[in-house]
């Protein structure tokens, strides 16, 4: 069905869109004009002034932000890079500035980005708001890691978050884990899921720097991925908007695509609210895709087990979005999409338990696009957990993704044995690896008429090197299986169990049980080699058998 772009806005107005940074309204901005707003070109710099208190410098040489000040304070320290994207661009880029009546762009641009690729940024300032809006287009012939990273002066914005504050610390886990007193603090540990995004920044001295996560349609991962947002040493704050990286990442990079709109928003110490940021749309940046070049799809989302939240999730080669039935009837609308052919997913919580295809079109709204869940929970013997893609209801599930799992909050990680009937699912390990925990026991008892020839399925979401559930009950021994297909970075120790849940399955015979007390053990196997917390591992979404 054909409808107006104005009436897809109208029926998707009530949505949050992708981690709920940015409007779901797309409407054009229209700031007044300030006085002093504007830009300069000298010495090396443009010189951007919003208007409103806030101005900044950007080097003609490499793109790099070089200052930022806010009311006369100074916000970028000295002693360090200027900010920037990726890495920074470097000598080889070209960085020009205009103005288009009440709208400032600067953009900076390289062909060589990881070797022959294009990338262009830009820098957007309305007149009168002290908000830099930022975009990066990437072309197909190039891609690797892309983030924003805006580096603070600590002295005057000295608020951060604890997990990630890296300051006095010593590295225990290559050049990015630390140890500081007796907590082990990282820049992984400040991370969020991609839905959860919304602003988020440092204060102090009355000044709040926040950043806008925005439209995460050109990122990877989907709406459980988690990233790096902050982090603080010596010598500065860090923040970070993680456009793409490969930290334990499921997805490949989205390329010839425009990632953002995204913000850094300067003002009061209070969190704001994320800006509309739809005008960046009309303003020629490449790959921007306009509302009237969009769709939406609506549907009703059935057959998630109570207790567990619904999401329905979308994805092809060159975008990603999501949306939250309603709680009571199911019903769901995505947001603004763009044309194309989607994986339609539905979750429960973080597990996909159904998959269908739809297609966009462009100024169309695709109803109808209804998706039940095919997962089947069958009456069993034992269930250890919950079929919700975490392992979060196991021990230390709670500080998985803000601590390595060798800090002293944690809890001991065994070897544990869980008796059925008398142990609590937090006495099972969330996490289970070769060279620390091996292995885990499992203690049940049946009577003659339960011996019979059983099933057990063992989920995990995520596994390190290869690691993976081998089983022995009483004297049988199952098959080795095989790997899991998993991102082949770090996973575990970066403050993220998010991988491709896997479920292993093992036929027992009934000739394996015995009347009486049964004891099924499991071992983390792998190829591979590794020690400690470094050693194969994996981690568990749910054990049973039935």
């Amino acid at each position: 069905m054909a409808i107006s772009g104005r009436s897809v806005l109208a029926a998707s107005a009530a949505l949050v869109p992708l981690g709920g940074a940015g409007a779901a309204v797309l409407t054009a901005a229209s700031p007044a004009r300030a006085a002093g707003f504007g830009y300069t070109s000298g010495g090396g710099y443009y010189a951007v002034n919003t208007g409103a208190g806030l101005t900044f410098k950007i080097s003609q040489s490499n793109g790099d932000m070089t200052t930022l000040n806010y009311h006369g304070t100074e916000l970028q320290p000295s002693g360090t890079k200027g900010s920037h994207v990726e890495s920074g661009l470097g000598s080889t880029a070209t960085v020009t500035a205009n103005r288009t009546g009440n709208y400032v762009i600067v953009t900076e641009s390289v062909t060589n980005w990881y070797g022959s690729g294009t990338l262009i940024h830009y820098f957007v300032v309305a007149s009168g708001q002290n908000t830099i809006y930022m975009a990066a287009y990437v072309d197909s012939a190039g891609g690797g890691e892309l983030r924003w990273i805006q580096y603070l002066d600590r002295s005057v914005l000295s608020s951060i978050n604890t997990s990630s504050d890296i300051s006095g610390g010593t590295a225990i886990e290559s050049s990015d884990i630390y140890q500081v007193g007796s907590q082990t603090r990282s820049k992984y540990y400040s991370n969020r899921r991609a839905l959860e995004l919304t602003p988020r920044g440092v204060t102090g001295g009355g000044i709040g720097v926040h950043m806008v996560y925005g439209n995460r349609e050109s990122s990877a991962g989907g709406p459980f991925f988690r990233d790096i947002e902050q982090q603080g040493t010596n010598s500065s704050i860090e923040l970070y908007n993680y456009l793409f990286s490969a930290h334990n990442q499921t997805e490949s990079q989205r390329l010839g695509v425009l990632y953002g709109p995204y913000a850094l928003m300067v003002g009061g110490t209070g969190t704001p609210s994320a800006p509309d940021m739809s005008f960046m749309y009309g303003l020629g940046l490449r790959g921007a895709v306009a509302n009237s070049g969009r769709g939406y799809v609506s549907g009703k989302a059935s057959g998630v087990a109570s207790g567990s939240a619904a999401l329905v999730g979308f994805a092809n080669g060159t975008a990603q979005y999501w949306c939250t039935p309603d709680a009571s009837t199911g019903n769901f609308s995505s947001p603004m999409m763009k044309p194309g052919t989607y994986t339609q997913t539905l979750y429960q919580d973080e597990l996909a338990v159904a998959a269908r295809t739809v297609t966009v079109t462009a100024g169309a709204a695709t109803t109808g696009q209804n998706i039940t869940s095919a997962w089947s929970t069958p009456a069993a013997l034992f269930r250890i957990g919950e079929w919700n893609g975490t392992p979060t209801s196991f021990r230390n599930g709670s500080r998985l993704t803000s601590m390595h799992p060798s800090d002293a909050r944690m809890s001991s990680w065994g070897p544990t044995t869980y008796t059925v009937g008398s142990s609590s699912v937090s006495d099972f390990p969330a996490y289970q690896w070769k060279d620390v925990n091996n292995p885990a026991r499992v203690v049940f008892s049946l009577t003659s008429a339960q011996i019979a020839a059983r099933t057990v399925r063992i989920g995990i979401t995520a596994a390190y090197a290869g690691g993976r559930p081998q089983i022995t009950v009483n004297d049988w021994t199952s098959s080795v299986p095989g790997a899991s297909g998993q991102p082949s970075s770090r996973s575990l120790t970066i403050g993220t169990y998010r991988g491709n849940n896997t479920v292993f399955t093992y036929s027992v015979p009934a000739s394996a049980l015995v009347v009486g007390t049964n004891t099924m053990t499991i071992n983390v196997i792998s190829g591979s080699g590794g020690s400690g917390y470094l050693s194969p591992g994996m981690s568990y979404d749910c054990v049973e058998m039935y």
